[in-house]
């Protein structure tokens, strides 16, 4: 199996490519816009298609490359049910989406958002925004919930081995990748607190309002479509 984290420095984001060495497909996980010529170059060096990209969750941070890469290259767009309308595969939680030899188990993990979903490959997980090293998404928008969120981590994602390495969405200090065994140790959000000190916690961050919510979030509904610019006057 290929591997590559990608990261793009505006957002925080990391972008996975996930190939197959034997039929040459290959996966996007959480794709962004304005990465997709770095991406595809990535991928003919490799010599790597796409098949699918997979998006965690509709994000507000950033556009998703993912219509633009269907469009570019036919693959498929598959994402949680009930984020992006578009998507050619809307999963649920026990969903398994087969590329070649790997198969993705869906997990679902809403909390951060609703639609939010993790995808288990092997001995690793892709998380999203709904666990990350040390630390966790917000629950302040999208019908995000911390309750949901702290079952979604304790219930899901805390059940997997100890051992299982965590690929994040994003990540703001450097950190590229963790364990559950280090996050049920470590995260300082979760270790050692009870489900109400959590919701607590999260219910009183006061975070600042993404950027990006306002373009991101309906863009990405559309499959990363943005919105046509309006003629001056």
């Amino acid at each position: 199996m290929l591997f590559r984290q990608l990261f793009d420095s505006e957002s925080s984001t990391y972008t996975y490519l996930v190939g197959d060495e034997a039929t040459r497909q290959a996966v996007l996980i959480d794709p962004v816009l304005e990465q997709v010529d770095r991406d595809l170059r990535l991928m003919e060096e490799l010599g790597l298609v796409l098949s699918h990209v997979f998006d965690t969750h509709v994000h507000a941070d950033h556009v998703t490359a993912s219509g633009v890469l269907r469009e570019r290259t036919g693959c498929q767009v598959v994402a949680g049910a009930g984020g992006a309308e578009c998507a050619d595969l809307q999963v649920r939680h026990g969903d398994t989406v087969h590329v070649g030899p790997c198969a993705f188990q869906v997990l679902a993990t809403p909390g951060h958002t609703d639609d939010s979903v993790s995808y288990l490959l092997g001995d690793r997980v892709f998380t999203g925004d709904a666990l990350m090293v040390r630390g966790n998404g917000r629950t302040d928008f999208q019908n995000g919930s911390a309750s949901q969120l702290y079952d979604s981590i304790t219930r899901v994602l805390f059940q997997l081995p100890d051992a299982t390495l965590v690929y994040p969405a994003h990540d703001y200090h450097g950190h590229t990748s963790t364990s559950i065994g280090e996050e049920k140790r470590h995260n300082p959000r979760l270790a050692g607190r009870s489900r109400e000190e959590f919701i607590d916690v999260m219910n009183n961050l006061q975070l600042p309002r993404p950027r990006k919510i306002d373009i991101a979030v309906p863009a990405n509904r559309a499959g990363g479509r943005l919105p046509p610019p309006v003629p001056e006057t």
